[in-house]
């Protein structure tokens, strides 16, 4: 009975796989592939330093998602070679690999129903405590550390920009990019406001406590030339940059902050001690949230829904989070739930995501 249940779980992921890739275009992404490959190998390419960057991250992007698409393709025909030989004792082990099977055929089947113009960019992702001092602090740093181990399990790399610390615990801001296919089309579920309910650490009277801290995801844009920003409508300020102290101190001013005065956008690097390298990465979130917003506005003014998009991105919490008295997280735009809250924060949200863009 289990051995036909597994086989009828392998066929459906099957089934699915092949449908997915019905959607993609891989002969188009191989000759792609192809044209990057050679481009790679032109002299001059690297007389263009941002050109170089955009053809290698883009090949590089491509060659990842091919090669996934054949090891699903390599692991399906093996686990059902798998299955025609298995013996009880490997029962366990093999449907395990049929349940991680399908898990990964669901992500491939919903990245092809990632059709934003973004979707397919790596993501700049903020993380804002909320009112509540210590504790909002805390849980903000709680939310940096899950995001986090959710990049290193599934193979996205991680780099901070920015960050403020809580005055006793925990973060203020913090600012990184996750890079990697689809980062954004897959974290920009994660937008909105987090609420937290547990018994504080912080209280000697162990009372419970609820804290809020809100994500903002963009799509990190290169500027081509669809964003125009004159050099009149920025405001550049430079600050010594925080750090370690002692020998370890940065005694320069290398820190940038940029505001974009028409639309009261700030943005601040201080990650690099170069000057001229923090005010790159400064415009590039500058381009990001520029980008992020015209995005926004154009699909709420198709939609007719700005306030219904206004809820879903801040304002107002996404997710709820409870520790005490109870453990329970729980989605409110999906009603999708998860009672092992230890797994959530040490970056197990894949569901919550594949959920919402299941139902986006």
């Amino acid at each position: 009975m289990v051995l036909e249940q597994l086989k009828t779980q392998l066929k459906t992921a099957a089934i699915k796989f092949d449908s997915s890739l019905l959607a993609i275009d891989i002969d188009g992404l191989h000759q792609k592939r192809a044209a990057l490959a050679k481009e790679q190998e032109h002299p001059d390419l690297y007389n263009d330093i941002k050109k170089a960057q955009k053809i290698t991250t883009e090949y590089a992007r491509i060659c990842e998602y091919l090669d996934n698409i054949a090891a699903l393709k390599i692991e399906i025909k093996n686990l059902d070679e798998l299955l025609e030989i298995i013996d009880d004792e490997l029962m366990d082990e093999l449907k395990q690999s049929i349940n991680v099977l399908e898990k990964n055929v669901e992500k491939l089947h919903l990245a092809t129903l990632l059709k934003g113009d973004y979707d397919g960019y790596n993501a700049i992702v903020s993380v804002h405590a909320g009112a509540g001092g210590t504790e909002s602090c805390d849980w903000a740093g709680m939310l940096y550390r899950m995001y986090k181990m959710y990049c290193d399990k599934n193979g996205f790399n991680h780099e901070e920009f920015e960050r403020i610390n809580g005055d006793e615990a925990g973060i203020k801001n913090v600012t990184f990019i996750v890079k990697g296919t689809n980062a954004y089309g897959f974290l920009k579920a994660e937008k909105g406001v987090h609420r937290l309910v547990r018994i504080s650490p912080f209280d000697s009277n162990s009372r419970r406590h609820t804290s809020f801290a809100s994500i903002e995801v963009m799509p990190e844009i290169e500027n081509e030339g669809e964003i125009k920003i004159a050099g009149e409508e920025l405001k550049i300020d430079t600050f010594r940059s925080g750090g370690a102290g002692g020998q370890s101190v940065n005694k320069t001013e290398s820190a940038i902050r940029i505001t974009h005065i028409p639309s009261g956008i700030v943005v601040s690097c201080q990650n690099e001690r170069s000057q001229l390298l923090n005010k790159e990465s400064a415009m590039k979130m500058l381009m990001s949230k520029l980008a992020e917003r015209r995005e926004r506005e154009l699909a709420e003014k198709a939609a007719g829904i700005k306030g219904e998009m206004k809820k879903i991105e801040w304002g107002s919490q996404i997710r709820n989070y409870v520790f005490q008295p109870y453990t329970m997280v729980k989605d409110l735009r999906t009603g999708h739930e998860d009672t092992d809250v230890d797994k959530v924060m040490n970056g197990g949200i894949d569901e919550f995501i594949l959920e919402f863009l299941r139902k986006s």
